[in-house]
């Protein structure tokens, strides 16, 4: 982000968040308790949040993409992509214990996670760019999560909300991007066994990797750049669904010929 001090409301914003964060509770949108709050504010109030994150122990392991499918965002009335930080703190590995987390409304998306080799910044960077210097892409599970009360969100409330980001998960599978038609990269999603939703790849942006490019330039207006080893989490390819402690979610990643490439598994208790 822009190097620049917090003051007065945009520091409280931050401290408020943090404190429904830590807490798990939700607060009024802020968009309705600061009409004076832009969306380059909202992107400093997030920058706070993480701030008190780092202080309290956490690193910052990787990016993530939020809006970027016309089903995500009709679901949630906005209307265009955002971002924010993912640190070690998100990143799960086994089942998702909901209170532990401090989860308030968790909701489960299936995406692809693409883990760089290289770093990227922008302005100017491509698609090829990106799966030039990705590593690998595997299949994912974000759970997203709201500290606005009933998910009642504009883009200034979900970006200073660190893109509602929760908790994330991937699958054991490490994909070689080369070669691969990201777009036709076929979703399937089960919930509790039975069939919930299905995507593709061009749901982000028309190719995952282009919503990748997005971010890298996007967050090189702000002198941010995308690291070599991060984890980018590039956009639901299917419409959220509400989770509880006892769900379970398994996803199927297939490629454009309908071959089996990699799952993920969401389990919440």
């Amino acid at each position: 982000m822009r190097s620049r001090s917090l003051m007065g409301s945009a520091d409280s914003h931050a401290s408020a968040l943090y404190a429904a964060l830590r807490e798990g509770r939700t607060l009024p949108p802020l968009s309705e308790t600061d009409d004076s709050l832009t969306i380059d504010d909202a992107y400093g109030v997030s920058l706070g949040v993480l701030e008190r994150r780092v202080v309290d122990g956490e690193h910052v392991v990787g990016k993530k993409i939020g809006v970027t499918s016309a089903a995500v965002q009709e679901m949630l009335g906005v209307h265009q992509p955002d971002f924010g930080f993912l640190t070690d703190a998100m990143w799960v590995e086994g089942a998702i214990d909901v209170g532990a987390h401090r989860l308030i409304q968790p909701r489960a998306e299936a995406e692809i996670a693409f883990i760089l080799r290289d770093g990227l910044k922008g302005p100017g960077v491509t698609p090829a760019d990106v799966v030039a210097a990705t590593q690998a892409v595997a299949p994912c599970f974000e759970i997203v999560d709201s500290r606005i009360a009933d998910w009642k969100i504009g883009i200034v409330d979900t970006v200073a909300d660190n893109a509602s980001c929760g908790v994330f998960v991937l699958g054991a599978e490490r994909i070689d991007p080369a070669g691969l038609d990201l777009p036709n990269l076929h979703v399937a999603v089960r919930k509790n066994g039975e069939p919930l939703s299905e995507g593709y790849g061009h749901a982000v942006q028309g190719d995952p990797a282009m919503a990748v490019a997005w971010l890298a330039n996007t967050l090189g207006e702000y002198g941010v750049s995308l690291d070599a080893g991060d984890v980018i989490l590039s956009g639901s390819l299917v419409p959220l669904a509400p989770a509880v402690a006892g769900d379970r979610f398994d996803m199927v990643l297939s490629d454009a010929q309908g071959a089996v490439i990699g799952s993920c598994t969401a389990q919440f208790i």
